[in-house]
């Protein structure tokens, strides 16, 4: 109650002010000199403050949302999702020296089998116009004495349930990078005791960055599937700078021949 009191004198306060400032405008080819020029001051004052509100108000404004879960799906998709690393922020934002196995967020975890870690971790604010995505990824990658680097990202137990060797899994990206590397993408299914795992390389010259993955071709038991994960496999990824802008998955069924 006492809020509701306090926000109702608010916008009377803002009410009143406008209504001076409206009539100091209607009536500035009129007024004395001496008034004039102390109004002036003091509506530059106020421009200031204003302007500066704007200016914020717009940039923020102009921003993906958080949470957004909207992106481009085929139309028949029985299942879509964007990771949380890419909508929301995270309690961690980053991590440095990254050891195997550590996990930015509870979805995205980093592989590898350096001796001495020179990889970082970050999750970044997403600012251009095109970005669907509120939030992005970027690896930095300095010296690299391993021999493999992944990153793994775990999907939620909808992509799992009703999952027939019909569906197509379908994978879509926006990837950055300082110089040209090779990434693949290894979609991982675990059912019952067996893990079916399929291949594909990232058509990183391509704008629109999509794989899928057709389960038609794996030996999958569709009455045991348990989980299912991803991995991006980075090949040569020494002095490198790696940005995932966005990253959805989508499954829809394949279409009867």
């Amino acid at each position: 109650m006492a809020g509701e009191t306090h926000s109702m004198i608010d916008r009377l306060i803002q009410n009143g002010a406008l209504r001076r400032w409206a009539k100091a405008a209607r009536q500035a080819d009129d007024a004395d000199l001496p008034e004039l020029r102390r109004q002036r001051a003091t509506a530059r004052r106020l421009k200031f403050h204003l302007d500066t509100l704007i200016h914020k108000a717009e940039s923020r404004l102009a921003l993906p949302m958080p949470g957004n879960q909207a992106f481009p799906r085929p139309h028949d998709a029985d299942w879509a999702w964007r990771p949380e690393l890419w909508c929301g922020p995270l309690p961690v934002p980053g991590l440095s020296s990254v050891e195997s196995k550590s996990m930015l967020g509870t979805e995205a975890t980093l592989f590898h089998d350096c001796a001495h870690s020179e990889l970082t971790l970050r999750q970044l604010r997403n600012t251009r116009e095109a970005d669907l995505a509120a939030y992005g990824l970027r690896m930095d990658v300095f010296r690299f004495d391993g021999s493999y680097l992944s990153l793994a990202i775990d999907l939620p137990e909808e992509a799992a349930q009703g999952l027939r060797r019909k569906h197509l899994i379908r994978f879509d990206t926006i990837v950055e990078m300082e110089k040209p590397l090779e990434i693949f993408a290894r979609l991982n299914i675990k059912h019952g005791p067996n893990t079916e795992q399929i291949v594909r390389e990232l058509p990183l010259h391509e704008e629109d960055i999509c794989v899928e993955f057709d389960l038609a071709y794996t030996k999958l038991n569709e009455k045991r599937v348990e989980k299912m994960w991803l991995d991006l496999i980075f090949e040569g990824p020494q002095m490198n700078q790696v940005i995932l802008r966005d990253l959805t998955f989508s499954r829809r069924p394949r279409a009867e021949l």
